[in-house]
């Protein structure tokens, strides 16, 4: 049920990009006051966090709206100033690229270095297998849209540009940085 302030706001649109900025997208609409980023996380059901994402000309009742939603969506929302890569995916991306370039130095086993994250730092999946669910090619679109934004400190490593020209997506094609049969881990 809605409440009253919600019943007198016309509604929302969102997006779910992970990294393109909100006030980009928002561009041409003819309402961008209504227009804001809902980021939800994979998988999507059992993950808590909403990141929601407040575009330069996102108004306030549309945060307002966005924050009700999650709640009753059960999330726990976060609210972010438009950036690229907003806070998660910046910081998430940042983790995942510098796994990536441990496997290729050899410093570590995929495996190895995602049990590190688990048992370590309380990760529910390593950097290397949550960017197999996300897909490989997703990372390295984030990862280009940050190295535009911010510079070479957010290089795609060659291996993951090379994986994803051979077609390793990750889990939606069998192959990343793991082998997937039937969207489980082999």
């Amino acid at each position: 049920m809605l409440t009253a302030a919600e019943a007198k706001w016309p509604g929302l649109l969102a997006s779910n990009t992970s990294s393109i900025p909100i006030g980009e997208l928002a561009v041409g609409l003819r309402a961008p006051e209504r227009f804001i980023g809902l980021h939800f996380f994979n998988p999507v059901w059992a993950m808590a966090l909403l990141e929601i994402v407040v575009g330069p000309a996102t108004a306030a009742p549309t945060t307002a709206a966005a924050v009700a939603l999650a709640e009753r969506l059960g999330k726990e929302p976060i609210v972010v100033r438009d950036s690229p890569g907003f806070a998660t995916s910046r910081l998430g991306v940042t983790l995942g690229l510098e796994a990536i370039r441990m496997l290729e130095a050899s410093v570590a086993s995929a495996a190895d270095i995602d049990k590190g994250m688990v048992l370590g730092y309380r990760h529910p999946m390593g950097p290397l297998e949550l960017t197999d669910h996300v897909g490989l090619d997703v990372r390295l679109g984030v990862a280009r849209t940050l190295q535009a934004a911010f510079g070479d400190r957010f290089a795609p490593p060659p291996l993951l540009e090379r994986l994803v020209a051979e077609g390793k997506l990750g889990r939606k094609s069998g192959q990343g940085f793991y082998m997937w049969v039937d969207g489980k881990r082999q």
